[in-house]
């Protein structure tokens, strides 16, 4: 056994003892007992957190109404053992649970793609990050799932549970906010109305729809007037030339959501129990929420919240979902259905020039030369899942069995433009071919689909008193098949006088297919009504796939040299394999001073096996993926839940996590030699290096004061504090990474209700101390050359920029419920 295992078993044991032994608080008359919230995240059926012997925590309705959380980032400051790495609303916010992240920060992050962890809708599996609109509650269960949840779950799932429709209750809620950024101008809104219409005693409807407009505070000072004609480096000490060839614009991480659920539950009797729901979601965002005050060879002005990139990048995603989730008693056990289609596109535009001017392929001798991606993406996946549960009171044996299946089917592709480069081709590098009236300077395609089916189950044997023992284990397969050819078509029609709108692409099929066993065993022991320790050995996996670049000609030289302009993976940068972990884990579950006080923690240690990497090929540069040869994380989280009066609650937590890599991992990051700023120098992780993406601690406190008023109302005033240590952006901080600082944020609100709660109004002050801190980067500050055109001008290249929250908000929310 590992040291720091029997390091995780002796704190943890430590820790159960100091609690069972612990003396019970001083008992105060007026306090309640905390609330309980119900979980399913089992899969057994309904039980409260206290009750659930594994490592699952909750946030319900109530609370995500207090605070106003609108998405997972807001909700996941205050869940200990989760971080999610703000990236603004372009990109999805890379979900990092226990340190289980080797990528760096920064870089973008598509909602098609998955993850350490698994998301779900219910009980089916999406893949997009949700508004938190009538939701029931989110559940979070922390270390591996893969016997139950399947691939994905190598941290862990999270499970939203939206509101039910409800055959007893005809109401429609209106709810709206609004809103102002301490950098922004215009006043941000969020609106939405939820109706629940029963239409018989075994028929309800449920519908609900909400429309987000965020006005943005990134500015954009030094975009280009028109690409290939203007200058994006004019002369920054002339006004009139920087006049000439760029505009500025303000406020350009604009955000409009769309999103929308609804929902047909028929119940005939009580055996039988079905829901089908379509759900919608549409995403516009104007811009990337970043910041380029690190680039300092940049000689132009540029603050906090400025974003220098030359051309807009906007992005757009839709994603729908066509569910069907049905529960019918059988007697002997439930019987379980969960049938899901989803669809997903995504549009959106980026500035490429930083990259095509690296890469010394002669680019920046084009004095107006700007280049720009067009990115799209299309997928569509069915699953399909049925189980059986066997009753509650079934003896001391209770047993659960299914099968999953799921399909996608994808299609992305990425247009790179490079106008105006064409011609100067011809004028200064002698070329002789057409001219390219498309511009398209490079296209790659990547297309395939793949398959999952598993059988899996878990047996619970109830051997004594309080004393329970549960295993399991989930045999699964995959099946992928992919293609992605690339072509350079303005190079080739320029160059060798290819057709001028001619794309050729060398189809090449690749296939990986896999198969294998996950496991689990759970123990917990119930010391006493209100005391339960529990003890979880899981496994987890996440499927390997194609990377999405063609391959090199036979004979190519693998150290990167190469005569002419080429853009490739060599063999071992084609596909990457599966990854697995293994999660050991003791926890204890408590509560005391007549339930007014409830603390848990948890002590963890887990083996992460072949963590898939980011990485780039030899030739070109192209973001792959690639295998590691291995990494753990050890760590512990608690947190507390304290009815401290009647009228004051309080809530907090805290987490640590060290990830770090075991092994030496060749060529795991990429750097700019400093001797030679155009080549690249590719070195290797060391056993050791922390992990990037999230901070080795993060802490959480909420405070609550209920003050009553005249004629049934209330005031609440609430204030929130969540701090996150340095964060690192690339592994161990190599390859040129950064240590973005520490911080905290402060959250303060006021809010007047009625005690029917029929409505409430809050203001709010979010990020009190308008503090600024960084959450990710794109590659680092030895990217940021200058180089020259044609003319002896400077050319600023501006790869380095860093992920920014938001800075202070001031607003207004309210809702408002009716009964008819």
């Amino acid at each position: 056994m590992k040291p720091s295992i029997k390091l995780t078993m002796l704190a943890s044991a430590s820790f159960a003892t100091l609690l069972s032994a612990s003396p019970a608080l001083a008992q105060d008359p007026e306090a309640t007992a905390v609330d309980e919230i119900l979980v399913t995240g089992t899969l057994r059926g309904a039980s409260t957190v206290q009750d659930a012997p594994i490592n699952i925590s909750a946030v319900g309705a109530a609370q995500i109404e207090e605070q106003g959380l609108g998405d997972l980032v807001e909700l996941t400051r205050f869940v200990p053992g989760v971080f999610l790495v703000d990236q603004g609303s372009r990109n999805a916010a890379r979900i990092v649970v226990r340190g289980l992240n080797a990528d760096p920060i920064g870089e973008s992050v598509s909602q098609g793609a998955g993850g350490t962890v698994a998301t779900y809708l219910g009980e089916v599996p999406i893949s997009i990050d949700l508004k938190l609109n009538d939701v029931e509650r989110v559940e979070f269960l922390l270390g591996p799932q893969g016997t139950l949840y399947g691939a994905g779950t190598l941290g862990g799932a999270i499970r939203y549970i939206p509101v039910a429709p409800s055959f007893t209750e005809r109401t429609l809620s209106i709810r709206g906010d609004a809103y102002g950024y301490s950098e922004g101008e215009g006043i941000s809104t969020d609106f939405g109305a939820t109706i629940n219409l029963p239409i018989s005693d075994t028929l309800a409807f449920r519908a609900s729809v909400d429309l987000l407009d965020d006005q943005g505070f990134i500015d954009m000072p030094y975009l280009v007037r028109q690409i290939g004609v203007s200058n994006a480096n004019p002369d920054f000490s002339n006004p009139a030339d920087v006049a000439a060839n760029l505009a500025g614009a303000e406020d350009v991480n604009t955000e409009e959501v769309l999103s929308g659920r609804v929902a047909l539950r028929w119940s005939p009797n009580d055996r039988f129990d079905a829901t089908l729901s379509y759900n919608y979601q549409n995403s516009d965002v104007g811009g990337r929420q970043v910041s380029g005050r690190r680039v300092t060879t940049f000689p132009a002005p540029v603050g906090e919240y400025d974003a220098i990139q030359r051309v807009a990048e906007p992005n757009e995603r839709t994603s729908d979902l066509i569910a069907l989730e049905a529960t019918v008693d059988l007697g002997f056990a439930d019987l379980t259905s969960a049938t899901g289609f989803q669809t997903f596109e995504e549009a959106g535009q980026r500035d490429q020039t930083d990259l095509l001017i690296t890469l010394d392929y002669g680019y920046e001798l084009f004095p107006a030369f700007t280049a720009f991606t067009l990115e799209l993406e299309d997928n569509e996946t069915l699953t399909q899942e049925l189980r059986l549960t066997s009753k509650p009171d079934s003896g001391p044996f209770s047993w659960i069995v299914g099968g999953f299946y799921s399909k996608t089917d994808y299609f992305n592709s990425s247009s790179e433009f490079t106008p105006g480069f064409d011609q100067f081709a011809i004028d200064e590098f002698g070329a002789s071919g057409p001219l390219r009236p498309d511009s398209l300077e490079y296209y790659s395609v990547g297309q395939g689909d793949f398959t999952e089916t598993a059988v899996f189950g878990e047996v619970t044997w109830q051997f004594a008193s309080g004393w329970q023992i549960t295993g399991g284990a989930r045999r699964y397969t995959y099946e992928l098949n992919a293609s992605s050819p690339t072509d350079l078509p303005l190079f080739y029609t320029v160059f060798h006088g290819r057709d001028p709108d001619s794309i050729e692409l060398d189809f090449q099929d690749s296939t990986d297919e896999e198969d294998g066993w996950l496991y689990k065993l759970n123990s917990s022991y119930e010391v006493n009504p209100d005391l339960l320790v529990y003890g979880t050995i899981s496994d987890g996996y996440r499927i390997g796939g194609a990377n999405g670049a063609g391959a090199c000609p036979p004979g190519l030289d693998p150290s990167g040299n190469s005569p002419t302009q080429i853009v490739c993976a060599l063999p071992n940068e084609q596909t990457y394999t599966s990854e697995k972990t293994r999660n050991y884990e003791i926890g204890v579950k408590s509560q005391w001073w007549d339930r007014r006080l409830t603390v848990n923690g948890a002590i963890f240690f887990i083996d992460w096996q072949d963590p898939q990497v980011t990485a780039a090929t030899v030739y070109g540069l192209q973001p792959i993926t690639k295998n590691a040869d291995g990494a753990e994380s050890t760590g512990f989280e608690v947190n507390f839940d304290a009815q401290i009066t009647d009228r004051f609650s309080l809530r907090g937590s805290y987490s640590y996590a060290r990830a770090e890599l075991t092994d030496v991992t060749v060529n795991l990051v990429a750097r700019l030699d400093t001797a030679s700023p155009y080549d690249i120098i590719y070195e290797d992780g060391q056993p050791g290096d922390r992990l990037p993406g999230s901070p080795e601690y993060q802490a959480s406190l909420y405070a609550d004061y209920e003050y009553p008023l005249a004629n049934g109302l209330q005031l609440n005033f609430a204030y929130g504090i969540s701090a996150f240590g340095d964060v690192l952006t690339r592994t161990g901080g190599r390859g040129g990474g950064i240590t973005l600082d520490a911080f905290q944020l402060h959250n303060l609100s006021v809010r007047l209700s009625d005690s029917g709660a029929d409505w409430s109004v809050t203001a709010y002050v979010d990020n009190v101390w308008d503090e600024f801190y960084e959450t990710g980067a794109r590659s680092n500050p030895d990217y940021n050359l200058i180089r020259e055109d044609i003319n002896g001008d400077p050319v600023y290249a501006r790869n380095h920029f860093t992920n920014v929250g938001a800075p202070r908000v001031i607003g207004i929310r309210f809702t408002k419920a009716y009964g008819f």
